[in-house]
């Protein structure tokens, strides 16, 4: 690696990564971060071209509002287990992280008597410390809003479940993990990137419908789905546009890696499916068999 290749400029993006993208020297910008904020950068560079009359590249990945769907065939346990990494490792704070769980309606009060009785095991605090499930978030912007989502949420009438904050919390940026139902995920017009996890019912009669409502919010960039029945999880990864799809698992910490539509394609190379074959039970071993 030739010195001074690679250049760290840490600050705040209004200030650093702006003057970044309005100089004529950057011949290209992969960005990481919020929609509202891409848009500004696209605007930004095209204003300009390079030396060579041609657009200067933009390759983003902008989040998502990320689903996982659980239908009556799930195992619960382990539905729970999923659902609490995929929604609250990193203080819900990725762009992977899970923003709406879908609860087919026949086991969705189970479903979330079990959830919310593991919630309330969470353990919040200072990330420096082992014991610790769920940290800050990061800075007092980012709680301001989150807060104020919340509590417009309860404003509307939605029923609320959200864990108390320890005593040592009181300071900081701490947001406790919380749940939200709501009537659909037409409610959020936006993606919340919070330890928030937004909960919707759905009849099983309504689950194509179901699927068209999650790509109609743009956002492509992970999928879960808890199901036993291999053709209801071969429906739903062909009607679906999304670069990450898993199967009876988390839906974080995966390679490879992408997204479509708002996560646009130019970072994507691949389409990935993963797949928790242990799940369906069974010796998993005897895949291999010839």
């Amino acid at each position: 690696m030739p010195t001074g290749a690679v250049q760290l400029l840490p600050g705040h993006g209004e200030t650093v990564g702006a003057a970044l993208d309005a100089d004529p020297r950057t011949r290209a910008v992969m960005f990481t971060g919020s929609t509202e904020f891409a848009r500004l950068i696209n605007k930004t560079l095209s204003e300009r071209l390079d030396p060579d009359g041609r657009p200067i590249p933009l390759i983003t990945e902008t989040g998502g509002q990320n689903a996982m769907i659980i239908d009556s065939s799930a195992l619960a346990e382990q539905v729970v287990a999923d659902v609490l990494q995929s929604s609250f490792d990193s203080a819900g704070q990725r762009c992977s992280a899970l923003r709406v769980l879908f609860l087919q309606e026949d086991v969705a009060d189970r479903t979330l008597e079990m959830l919310t009785g593991a919630m309330n095991q969470l353990a919040v605090g200072n990330p420096d410390r082992l014991s610790t499930d769920v940290s800050p978030v990061i800075d007092a912007d980012a709680k301001h809003g989150i807060d104020a989502h919340i509590a417009g949420m309860r404003d509307k009438g939605r029923n609320v479940t959200q864990l108390p904050l320890p005593d040592m919390c009181g300071q900081g940026t701490f947001v406790p993990p919380t749940l939200i139902e709501l009537d659909s995920i037409d409610e959020l017009k936006r993606e919340v990137f919070d330890p928030v996890l937004h909960v919707v019912r759905y009849r099983r009669s309504n689950f194509d419908k179901l699927l068209d409502q999650i790509r109609s919010t743009g956002y492509g960039l992970t999928l879960g789905i808890h199901k036993r029945i291999d053709e209801t999880i071969a429906h739903v990864i062909a009607r679906s546009q999304v670069g990450n799809i898993y199967v009876n698992r988390n839906v974080v910490g995966v390679q490879p890696f992408g997204g479509e539509d708002y996560a646009l394609e130019r970072l994507l190379t691949e389409r990935s499916v993963s797949v928790n074959t242990a799940a369906a039970g069974g010796n998993a071993n005897l895949k291999t068999i010839a």
